[in-house]
């Protein structure tokens, strides 16, 4: 392995970058960057099969050459099969006995994370996801094993197998495993970094995923958009009209699903989505368009629950599946009567997320609107420093006339729905 890869300048270029990872010197000396300016030297060995870390001292107080020279001796250490953290405990503490090591298996350590966070958890599923996940990838391997022994093999022998082949779950995984063994260290249950970490270990030893791997949800061509309204339209079941007032509000499943009445201002034709049941945590107002409020008006008729969509158990929203397979029946419909189906460019059956791209595709493609507001009738974040700043408002009156010409559109091979 090279040694002296970094320099006296490269370590200041790092230090003011305050780019949190681990750069190698080579010989097992690592400088970490854990902020702006504030950096400490590592010297990372392996010992009877398993990986140590040990601090060397700050960047302030050691310099590149010193590291090199402490980790230089550590690395002698290493060679006699001394362990040279515990050596120098016992320098220092000549009388302290060495601790026995952490006994708690990772999977108990993980079943504590996850029922210490449940309850922050905004969706009861995630808590279910994070255990289904670690179950079926994680503790078969390592499960049972002392979490302070959990070392980079142990992870890339996790994730090897589905990096490339799921890799929206391997990616899920190492986040996961990341925060447990992060969680196992501020408890003291072991020591050194995190071998799970992404930015300066793991990215050196996986390859980055490729954009195609993350893949998109599948979409209809927006100019298929008033035809599979118009097929939609036959069916008045409550799924259907859920998938009707998606589409016209350009809301999410979940946004949908969960919605109540008192979120509903008909008078004022405003439709309020509250912070906590918004992705980016913000509270959406949403314009309702004049085939928005007939549908709504539509829905109430008989409706006693306090939600929009109640599902069959009472207190409980529609599934969350519901719209999904509505569209799938559709789409089984259409292939029997000789049709195309319901699917996108590529042959995949369109998803309900899918039509907020076919919103947004029509908005650039067919309207004169700035970026601005069909990325705000989304309730996207908004990363341009200059469009950030019609955050101070929500253009409200401009989305209004958006989503009046968005519902026109949609509906446009429909008989009219409108009470004027």
């Amino acid at each position: 392995m090279k040694s002296n890869l970094l320099t006296v300048k490269s370590v200041e270029r790092l230090l003011r970058s305050g780019e949190k990872a681990m750069h190698s010197d080579g010989q097992g000396l690592y400088l970490k960057v854990s902020a702006m300016g504030s950096g400490s030297w590592i010297y990372r060995f392996k010992l009877n099969g398993r990986s140590r870390d040990m601090g060397l001292g700050t960047v302030d107080d050691i310099t590149l050459v010193q590291a090199r020279d402490s980790a230089s001796q550590a690395t002698k250490i290493v060679k006699g099969g001394s362990d040279p953290i515990l050596l120098r405990q016992q320098l220092f503490n000549p009388e302290q006995e060495e601790e026995a090591p952490p006994t708690k298996a990772f999977k108990e350590v993980a079943q504590d994370y996850i029922e210490a966070h449940r309850a922050g958890w905004k969706n009861a599923k995630h808590a279910q996801q994070w255990t289904n996940t670690l179950s079926t990838y994680a503790f078969p391997i390592i499960g049972n094993k002392p979490v302070d022994e959990v070392d980079t093999d142990h992870i890339l022998q996790i994730l090897n197998p589905i990096w490339t082949q799921k890799p929206e779950t391997a990616a899920r995984v190492r986040n996961r495993l990341e925060l447990v063994l992060d969680a196992a260290k501020a408890r003291r249950l072991r020591t050194g970094e995190n071998p799970a970490l992404w930015r300066g270990h793991l990215d050196k030893l996986l390859p980055r995923r490729r954009l195609a791997d993350r893949g998109n949800h599948a979409a209809l061509p927006w100019q298929q958009l008033p035809s599979f309204m118009a097929a939609l339209k036959s069916s008045a079941d409550l799924s259907s009209i859920a998938v009707e007032l998606t589409v016209l509000c350009a809301l999410r499943t979940s946004e949908i699903i969960g919605s109540s009445w008192d979120e509903i201002d008909l008078k004022e034709e405003i439709w309020t989505i509250p912070a906590a049941r918004m992705k980016a945590g913000r509270q959406h107002r949403v314009p309702l368009s004049k085939a928005a409020l007939e549908t709504l008006r539509r829905l109430k008729v008989g409706n006693n629950s306090e939600l929009l969509f109640p599902g069959r158990t009472a207190g409980r929203p529609l599934s969350n599946m519901a719209m999904l397979q509505k569209i799938r029946g559709m789409d089984e419909i259409s292939l029997k009567n000789g049709g195309p189906g319901w699917r996108n460019e590529a042959g995949e059956i369109i998803t309900m997320h899918g039509f907020r791209s076919s919103f947004r595709d029509w908005a650039a493609e067919t309207t004169h609107f700035s970026n601005i507001v069909p990325e705000m009738a989304l309730a996207h974040k908004v990363s341009n420093a200059t469009e950030a700043a019609y955050r101070r408002g929500d253009l409200l009156e401009k989305r209004k006339q958006l989503m009046e010409e968005w519902a026109c559109y949609a509906l446009s091979a429909c008989k009219s729905i409108y009470s004027t």
